[in-house]
């Protein structure tokens, strides 16, 4: 009877320690560091430190703006530097969710988002959906891609 036992606790334990925490959050450690990373990009931004962002976009970057154009990390960069992009505000929900994929070497961050300033030398201000793709490589953690979409009330019907 007590080896019995003895054999269920050992199961019971060996079990456990192959359970997997869930995708969506479980790993604390990368979801605590893409929270830091997102809100050193918010800073970055509002600041338009350049050097932060270069070190925050990955080399094959892509931003899809509020107007749909596709941006590179040269040309934001170049956007930056000019001020033709500036934000003066970013407002955030304080928790987004993250999910992560790829052995948690990858983050996606759907948030809405309120913004006051320019891209591409175009005014912007509203509220926007923006989803952010994170990839984890060897220097840590870095955006590879994301997107805003204006928030707009319905028109009215007749």
């Amino acid at each position: 009877m007590k080896r019995l036992v003895f054999l269920t606790l050992l199961g019971l334990a060996v079990s456990l320690s192959f359970a997997q925490p869930p995708s969506s959050g479980g790993n604390k450690t990368a979801e605590e560091e893409v929270r830091q990373m997102i809100e050193q990009y918010r800073t970055a931004l509002m600041k338009g430190d350049t050097a932060t962002l270069e070190r925050i976009w990955a080399d094959d970057y892509t931003f899809i703006n509020a107007t749909g154009a596709v941006l590179t990390k040269r040309e934001r960069l170049a956007n930056v530097k000019s001020r033709a992009t500036s934000l003066d505000t970013i407002d955030r929900e304080p928790n987004p969710k993250i999910r992560f994929y790829g052995g948690g070497d990858v983050a996606i961050v759907v948030n809405r988002v309120t913004l006051k300033g320019q891209y591409s030398g175009k005014a912007t201000s509203g509220e926007f959906q923006s989803s952010l793709v994170w990839v984890k490589g060897p220097s840590g953690w870095q955006l590879a891609s994301n997107q805003i979409t204006p928030l707009t009330a319905p028109h009215p019907t007749k």
